[in-house]
Formats: structure tokens, sequence, C-alpha cells
């Protein structure tokens, strides 16, 4: 007789079209970049292949090791990857993921290449972290001409190149940044690292970094205090004369999540740099840096709520309970329903900061939405990313707490990007901070968000709530996140009700800006239309 027979368990769901998602389609378009539509096809088609799934789950397997050593006893600083590691990050650079809209400069560039870091970021987020940085190092480096013009080539080049040798022998080169200390954290202004100029116009840095992602990198932007005061520096870990510049890395973070990225913990003995930027304006130059990567946390987010939601989906579809299919099942539908809305509004808002990006060179309108939306964005986008990756793991129940199902992985990651770039209150405060000193970013904001009025009555209340909060400037900081938080959910709805899919659109607003709407994901008001909602989430 048989004992075991595997029934009522869900069939795998690689392999999977990850770009097989209308909001991200329809925003491709919207913002300009419908070329791309075929390249974004064909890499989400291979990110969510049974190949690169596997290389995903291999490379958080087997996380990077620390070599400081070699077997003779000399000291190398080097970090090894599983192979798997160097496959995902050929297929990013070979995309242009890293570097291409700075060098192909045609309308859309920006949205193109998040439409394709979305759909590559579902084979594995921790390599996603080097190819952000080098990203967002362009427009920094750029602060220093001579230095721009001999390295941007090589930073936007699609030839993956791994390995230390001195920067202009390669193929391509990969860029960090190394900016936080043990006692500051995002308090960068509390540096300590020192840089003192030499005759040859280098500097020589001195000091202790707290956290340096993707160590094997090229080089690196840091923070040091020159003579005049705080300065940013690029620093290459092989010198033109190819020796080793002395940054030593100290041991490697025992992360949360991210595990298949390296992120050190390092001291510079005497290290060279080059200025980038004048002295004293470092915060000012890497800033530029900051803001890029702050757009990839909100993309590294909606990615996360897109994949989280989709293995969701495709659970229920399957699995049986109670005599009917989870789907199927009032309670459950509510619940998907409300996961597929949260992660439409966060990658429908997400491609319009792209757009912005795109534009704001040319439109100082563009450039003003874009300094306050992405810091409301990232602030909320980035948070709600956790609590969805748990509600999601949850429609799984126990089959998505253990390891094989992916879920333990997403949840580890969530929390990562509402930290990186500045956590909660830092990304809220830079919101304040930005209508404090730039008020044609306040009017940038409500000259988006208007275009929606009259579309839907809970949005049109919501954007009156807004300008009656910013109109009272007592308490302002007490009241930030509740003020930030706001702002960000009437620039998703307003997107939603202008380009998204109505049935989206009604419940975000309903439930969101209506205030009928629970604590908890599944607690959507009567009269939703989930079934046209939650198949906007098949793959």
């Amino acid at each position: 007789m048989r004992t075991h027979e595997v029934s009522n368990q869900v069939p795998p769901i690689t392999p999977f079209d990850f770009s097989r998602d209308p909001a991200l389609l329809t925003g491709l378009h919207r913002e300009g970049a419908g070329w791309a539509e075929d390249e974004v096809r064909a890499l989400g088609v291979l990110s969510g292949s049974e190949e690169a799934q596997e290389w995903g789950r291999l490379a958080n397997e087997y996380p990077p090791l620390l070599r400081t050593h070699d077997r003779y006893g000399h000291r190398v600083d080097e970090v090894e990857f599983h192979p798997h590691w160097h496959d995902l990050m050929t297929v990013a650079v070979e995309h242009g993921l890293h570097g291409t809209p700075w060098t192909e400069e045609r309308p859309g560039a920006h949205v193109a290449r998040a439409a394709k870091f979305y759909v590559w970021g579902a084979a594995d987020a921790g390599h996603m972290c080097p190819i952000s940085m080098t990203y967002a190092v362009i427009p920094a480096l750029r602060h220093n001409p001579e230095l721009a013009a001999k390295y941007e080539p090589l930073l936007a080049a699609r030839s993956y190149d791994f390995g230390l040798r001195e920067p202009s022998t390669k193929t391509g080169l990969i860029a960090g940044m190394s900016m936080t200390e043990k006692q500051g954290g995002s308090d960068v202004r509390a540096n300590t690292t020192t840089a003192t100029p030499q005759p040859d116009g280098s500097y020589r840095l001195v000091g202790h970094k707290w956290f340096t992602s993707a160590p094997m990198s090229d080089m690196f932007l840091t923070l040091a205090q020159a003579p005049g005061g705080l300065s940013c520096f690029l620093l290459p870990r092989v010198l033109p004369d190819e020796s080793r510049n002395p940054i030593r890395l100290q041991r490697l973070k025992d992360k949360l999540g991210n595990k298949s990225n390296a992120s050190a913990e390092i001291e510079y003995e005497n290290a060279t740099g080059w200025l980038v930027g004048p002295e004293g304006a470092g915060v000012k130059t890497i800033i530029e840096m900051v803001n890029m990567t702050r757009l990839d946390c909100v993309i590294g987010s909606s990615v996360g709520m897109r994949l989280a939601t989709v293995r969701a989906v495709q659970h229920a579809r399957h699995r049986q309970a109670f005599g009917a299919a989870l789907i199927d099942q009032p309670a459950m539908r509510n619940v998907l329903a409300d996961l597929v809305i949260e992660s439409e509004a966060a990658t429908t808002v997400m491609l319009r900061l792209a757009g912005a990006t795109d534009r704001a060179p040319a439109d100082p309108a563009e450039a003003a939405l874009r300094r306050i939306a992405l810091a409301i964005t990232k602030y909320w986008v980035c948070k709600r990313a956790s609590v969805h990756a748990a509600e999601a793991l949850e429609c799984l129940g126990g089959n998505g707490y253990v390891e094989e199902s992916g879920m333990p992985r997403l949840y580890r990651e969530a929390p990562l990007m509402s930290i990186w770039e500045g956590s909660g209150n830092v990304a809220a405060l830079d919101a304040l901070r930005a209508m404090g000193t730039q008020p044609q970013t306040v009017e940038a904001y409500f000259d988006e968000v208007s275009r929606a009025r009259g579309e839907n009555p809970h949005l049109d209340h919501a954007i009156d709530r807004v300008g009656k909060e910013l109109a009272d400037r007592s308490d302002i900081e007490y009241r930030a996140r509740r003020v930030v938080e706001l702002m960000a959910l009437v620039l998703q709805g307003a997107q939603l009700v202008r380009h998204g899919h109505r049935a989206v659109a009604d419940a975000f607003c309903a439930s969101r800006l209506g205030d009928d709407w629970g604590a908890a994901f599944g607690t959507l008001p009567l009269g939703v239309d989930t079934a046209a909602i939650i198949e906007r989430a098949y793959v």
C-alpha cells in the first residue's frame, strides 16, 4: 500500500515571464521608451527562466567570502563570489543596466533602463547594488571633467570585466560608494576620515568606513575631511602604477538579507584618491549619486512587490482549501487584490520618476517634481515593501515560511531599500527640506497631482488635505511622516487615476485615500472588482 502521495501542491512557477506586467509595459510607452519593449520583454523572459532563478538562488545560498591574505601571507583584500554572481552581473552589464543612459542619450533612456532594471531584478536583488552604484556614480564624477573623460566610457561600457587591475587596462568598470562611518551613519558631516593633499595633486586618505557595499568594485566615491572641509574623492582599488591601493577590507557584514552581495567594513591606510568637485563641497557633489540610487531603491522595492504578488497569486490559483481553490475564497481575493494594488501603485509612480529623470535636464518643472517626488516616494514605497512581503508570504502559509519557496529571501531583502540612502526619517525630513529650500518643488507637486482633479472624489479631497497640511508649518518635523505619507499616496493615486487600470485606480483611491481601509492588507471595501485586479498578476 502506498503511504505517501503528493497532492494539492502548487506547480513550479518557473519558467515565467516577469515582463508580463501591464503596469510596466503601459508605463514604458507612456514615459517615452516604447522603443525598448523588445529588449525589456526578452530580459523578462530570461529573468524568469529556470536558469536565471537558479543563478540567484545559488548566489544567495553561497554568499561571498573575504580573503584578506593569500597563501604566502601577502595582503590581497579580495572577495570571492559564487560563479553565478558573475553570470548575473554579466547579463546586467551587457544589457546596459549600469550606465547606458549616460552615453546613449535618446528620449526615454532612463525609463528604458529602469524597466530593464525592474525585470532583471527578479533574478537576484543583491547584484543590482553594484549595478545601481555604477549608474549613479557618473553624474557625480562629472564634477571632475578630467576623471570623467578618463573613466566614464569604461563605466558605461557593456563589458563585465571582473578582477582587480589598473582601471584603464580593463574593458569595463564597476563603481561603488563609501560614505557612512560608525560614529555618524546618515550624518555624513560627522565624518572623521582625513584627506591630506599631495604635491602631485592627489590626496592621502586615512580613516574607517562602516559600510562599503560591493568592495570588489574597481573604484569608489568616498567622503573625507580635506583642509577645505568635507570633500568627495575617487579612489581606485588599483593605482596607476598597478600597485594595490591600501584599502583594507576588515570584515564582511553579516546582513539580514542581500546575501549575494558583499558589504564590507574598510580602512584607508594612506589610500590615494583624487578630488571630485571642490574642497568643502563633498555632500553637494555626492548627493547626485545618492539621488540616482534612491530612484533604484524605489525600483528595487517595486520589483520585490511584483514578485511577491505573482508568487502569492500563483499559489492561490493552484491550491485547494475548504473545498475550493484559494483564489475563489472571498477573504483571499481581498488580500490578493490589495497586494496587486500596492504593487501597481509602486510600479506606476516609479516609471513616472524615471520619466522625470529623462526630462529634468531640459525641463525645470520636471526637475523640481523629481526632487520632491523622489524623496516622498522613496520614503513610502520602500517602507511598504516590508509589510507587503510579509502579507504575500502569509498567503502561502507554512509553505511560504520555508526557504525553498523563495519568499523568505524576498522578506529579508525588503527592509534594505527603506534603509539604503537614508532610512524613513531621513527621507521624510529630506522631503521637508526640499519644500523649505526649493518652493518650486511644492508648485511642481501640486501641478502634477492636480492634473487628475475631477476624476475621483477621494483623490480630490486628499489633494485638499495635503494643501492644509503644508499650510500649517507648526510642528512640521514632528508631523513629517504623516505629511510625506499623505503626499506619496496622493501622488500614487493621481498616477493611477490618469494612467492606471480603472479597477485598480478606483480601489486604490477608495481604500488608501477614502478612509475605507483597515490596518492590514485584505481590508478593501465592498464593490472592488477583485477579478479584474487579480488577473493583472498572472504570468
